[in-house]
């Protein structure tokens, strides 16, 4: 995983107030919860004394206690109680385990990446979605890690073959540059497929007026957006649950209707076309060999696969 990066890793909703919340996110097994304000906190799901799971214990207190002995714990991994030594005892501070900062945001909970603590900057999130849309979406877990599930969605060359019968209509075939535009971490990509009727495909920089183009983003680490209106956009948040899992957030987001009852039943209805077309890809990335990507790996490349490279190009960058 890239350290120093906000991961959306949770949908706000599936963390309740008065409950934990145990999921296995970056390889390690973290607990979730609210406190009295509301506020989310992360620490690891192990109790440092005996190794319980943490996640199926209780809330006492804005803290959280161990299912085994009552160890409890407050929001920054710190055993401050053992129950076997009495109230007053001083808990030593080796008693204590991995704390993450978390943030709620946009509808769903970040967390923050790091060995470091000091300039965290603000969660990346595409601007225009901050405000004016209403979102309904699903979830699913895929048998692949993160790098396979994102890449399908920077795959502008797949469309006719895999979407053949929903988004992939028409024989566009023949793909011309694309043009990949970065700024700092977010990728821009302009998409220009068209039928081939025996014509060279045009190299990126032989694209004249890019920016009025098709174009879909994705914001390092995890969250892609497809741009299909300026009122209508399709995201996703793909979280690395571990080396060989992901599990995906897909929203339809929406600015043209605002009467709430109509609205709701929109965004709702929305799931069905988009688990469609996202259960499409999923046929084919399931089959993809090995399960993780890197930027030299031996395949041969297209001219179309330039988003894939320049996010392999960029993620290798960012690990370093």
């Amino acid at each position: 995983m890239i350290k120093n990066q906000w991961y959306a890793v949770l949908d706000s909703k599936e963390v309740k107030k008065d409950k934990l919340t145990g999921v296995t996110r970056l390889s390690e097994k973290l607990v979730f919860w609210r406190d009295a304000k509301g506020e989310v906190h992360c620490i690891f799901d192990k109790c440092c004394h005996r190794g319980a799971s943490l996640s199926v214990g209780k809330l006492v207190d804005d803290h959280v206690e161990c299912p085994f002995h009552g160890f409890r714990y407050d929001s920054k991994g710190k055993v401050n109680y053992i129950p076997a030594n009495g109230k007053q005892a001083k808990v030593p501070e080796q008693f204590k385990v991995n704390a993450y900062i978390v943030r709620e945001a946009y509808g769903f909970i970040w967390l923050w990446y790091s060995d470091e603590n000091a300039d965290i900057p603000e969660i990346p999130f595409f601007e225009d979605l901050k405000e004016g849309f209403s979102y309904g979406g699903f979830s699913e877990t895929w048998n692949v890690h993160y790098t396979r599930a994102i890449e399908n969605q920077l795959d502008v060359v797949h469309l006719p073959f895999v979407h053949k019968t929903t988004i992939g209509r028409g024989d566009s075939k023949l793909v011309n540059g694309p043009v990949v535009k970065w700024d700092d971490n977010l990728m821009t990509f302009y998409v220009k497929n068209e039928m081939d009727k025996g014509q060279t495909p045009l190299k990126p920089n032989e694209i004249l007026d890019y920016e009025k183009l098709f174009s879909l983003q994705f914001q390092m680490p995890n969250t892609w957006q497809n741009i299909i209106s300026d009122k209508v956009r399709i995201l996703a948040a793909f979280v690395p649950i571990d080396e060989e899992n992901t599990h995906i957030y897909l929203r339809f987001y929406q600015s043209f209707m605002k009467a709430p009852g109509l609205k709701q039943l929109i965004n709702a209805s929305s799931k069905i076309m988009n688990r469609v077309i996202l259960h499409q890809d999923r046929s084919v990335v399931l089959t993809q060999l090995p399960i993780k990507t890197e930027l030299d790996m031996g395949e041969k490349l297209i001219q179309g696969d330039l988003p894939i490279l320049e996010y392999r190009k960029k993620r290798a960058e960012l690990k370093q």
